[in-house]
């Protein structure tokens, strides 16, 4: 083989392999999602490369044909398009820019990289074209769910923190104030139950769209979760201010919301209000700070606005320490059953007890019902304390029976919460029949309160404890909703006139009026009649005149422990 045939095969060969790589390459750019545009400046020529119609529907033959694409761009990247296009003017060596077409809506990235020679001039320009649409859609929807809320569209909890962060740091650093309202629909929880979370759910979704509307540069908004909402605003003034927002808020809550299905449902919040740096001297602090005080707005009755105090915040704490130690005292059972005697007023003979529950902390404090029962109410550990009480009542009453004989009646508080239990029938006839004590003996008080959530219910359960023998008394009569016009339709036996009353019965004629109204109607549906808080003779009385059945209070009996009952008891029957 001569030179020039060596040469030859050995050029051969380099045409093959280069017409390979030329094939790989126009292969990669054919299944790319891109095309490309390349232009030599020394030539001054053009030619695209792969994939053009798939992005336009024009030719590129020259340098200036590259005008043609604004035409097709949104008007919005026309400008940033055309500084990328020519990046060589400032010498740069690459840019990029996404951009969206005008008709298919396809989002393309825009790619400019240029070559230079040893001399600083461009020599070649390579443009590519690449379809990011799915991409930006996919990277829009997970932007959403990283930002926002799926059910109301407001920002996520986790994105409000972040920016509401963002306020309290610029506020720090000028010296200005950051509000937040903490608001929470009124029971909710009887929407969803009543009508399903379907519906609830819709609610949620109608408030939240109207709220978006609050929104703002200084004004987010955010669903917390469920029914709960939190807004943040920068230095609230005129327009932003809390006031403002608020009344605009209960403006719109005078107009019920119209659900899909046709009904519609009227709502109310309890807001609590927070500000930075009164309240709060980080964002996590504030929020607490706003919740605690709606808490607060929602033990006033609902429906209000509460900001925050100082006070508000040291009873929360001190409830919480409470809450915990009140934990542990269930755990350990470290309560204490105190009784308190009730009296007939015809001869003063002892009609029955009321049992007590007494708590003292473990620093020796003695801790008022009136505060750790709503705790308990609200935590659930009111259900082993109930039925603890029980017990222990039943307990102390079956060593009476057996010792002394007397015929006595146990008066023992039921919450709510106990009473609502589906085992709570079953459980109690279950101590009795431990500790072989009569229903016949024994005497539940409920409050009013039972009777809201579902009245008739309600009274099918009262009247099975009825049949079963337990006698039934409505306690605190006066201080809530009552009315004596549906107290013909409870079965109940007893019912007990409130401290309250009894306080002023003989200094102001009003209540004299309404307690002497009272007696004489309940006597004629059949009940008898107990008076709390009964502490003078002069009181006791005035209540045996006007045919009060029975007495409780510290005149004739303070709460005592169960040993002192067995000595009131041991006189009683020595005195027979």
């Amino acid at each position: 083989m001569n030179k020039l045939e060596y040469q030859l095969d050995l050029l051969n060969v380099i045409n093959q392999k280069l017409r390979r790589e030329e094939k790989m390459l126009r292969l990669i750019c054919e299944t790319s999602n891109s095309a490309f545009l390349y232009y030599n400046y020394e030539e001054e020529k053009i030619q695209t490369i792969a994939n053009w119609e798939h992005f336009f529907d024009f030719t590129i033959q020259d340098i200036r044909d590259l005008t043609k694409l604004y035409g097709c761009v949104e008007e919005k990247y026309l400008i940033p398009l055309r500084e990328v296009l020519f990046i060589e003017k400032q010498s740069m060596k690459s840019q990029s820019i996404d951009i969206r077409l005008k008709e298919s809506r396809i989002c393309i990235q825009v790619e400019v990289n240029i070559v230079y020679d040893d001399s600083g001039q461009p020599t070649d320009k390579i443009i590519r074209f690449k379809d990011v649409t799915k991409f930006n859609a996919q990277n829009d929807e997970l932007t959403y769910i990283a930002y926002y809320d799926m059910l109301t569209g407001l920002y996520n909890r986790n994105y409000f923190v972040r920016l509401l962060g963002e306020f309290v740091r610029r506020a720090g650093e000028r010296h200005e104030t950051v509000a937040v309202m903490f608001l929470d629909i009124d029971d909710f929880h009887r929407i969803n139950d009543g009508m399903g979370i379907i519906v609830g759910d819709e609610l949620v979704q109608l408030f939240g769209q109207y709220l978006i509307d609050l929104m703002g540069d200084n004004v987010i908004v955010s669903h917390f979760n469920s029914d709960i909402y939190c807004i943040g605003i920068y230095d609230p003034c005129g327009a932003r201010s809390v006031e403002t927002i608020y009344q605009s808020i209960t403006e719109r809550l005078k107009k019920p919301f119209r659900m899909s299905g046709g009904n519609e449902i009227s709502i109310t919040v309890s807001v609590g209000v927070a500000e930075y740096p009164e309240a709060a001297s980080n964002t996590l602090e504030l929020i607490n700070c706003a919740e605690i005080v709606m808490f607060k707005a929602k033990s006033m009755g609902k429906n209000k606005i509460q900001y925050f105090e100082g006070t508000i915040l040291n009873d929360f704490l001190q409830n919480v320490s409470i809450e915990n130690k009140l934990k542990e005292a269930v755990f350990s059972q470290n309560f204490t059953m105190y009784f308190q005697p009730q009296f007939r007023t015809t001869d003063r003979q002892l009609r029955g007890v009321e049992a007590l529950l007494r708590w003292r902390d473990d620093t020796g404090n003695m801790i008022s019902p009136s505060v750790f029962i709503p705790i308990a109410e609200k935590n659930g550990t009111i259900v082993p304390i109930g039925t603890w009480v029980i017990e222990e009542s039943l307990k102390a009453y079956a060593q009476w029976k057996r010792k002394y004989h007397y015929p006595l009646i146990m008066s023992i508080n039921i919450s709510a919460i106990q009473y609502q239990q589906p085992d709570f029938i079953d459980k109690l006839l279950q101590i009795l029949e431990k500790y072989q004590v009569s229903p016949y003996e024994i005497e539940l008080e409920i409050t009013e309160s039972i009777l809201i959530d579902d009245f008739e219910e309600i009274t099918k359960r009262l009247e099975i404890l009825r049949d079963i023998g337990i006698k039934i008394s409505l306690d605190d009569f006066g201080t809530g909703f009552s009315s004596l016009s549906y107290l013909k339709g409870l079965p109940i036996d007893t019912l007990k006139i409130d401290k309250s009353f009894i306080d002023t019965v003989i200094t102001d004629e009003n209540t004299r009026i309404i307690t002497e109204s009272i007696i004489y109607m309940v006597k004629k549906l059949g009940f008898e009649t107990i008076a709390e808080g009964v502490e003078t003779e002069e009181q006791f009385q005035y209540l045996n005149e006007i045919s009060c059945d029975i007495i409780q209070g510290f005149y004739l009996g303070r709460p005592m422990p169960a040993d002192d009952i067995e000595k009131l008891l041991a006189n009683m029957m020595a005195n027979v």
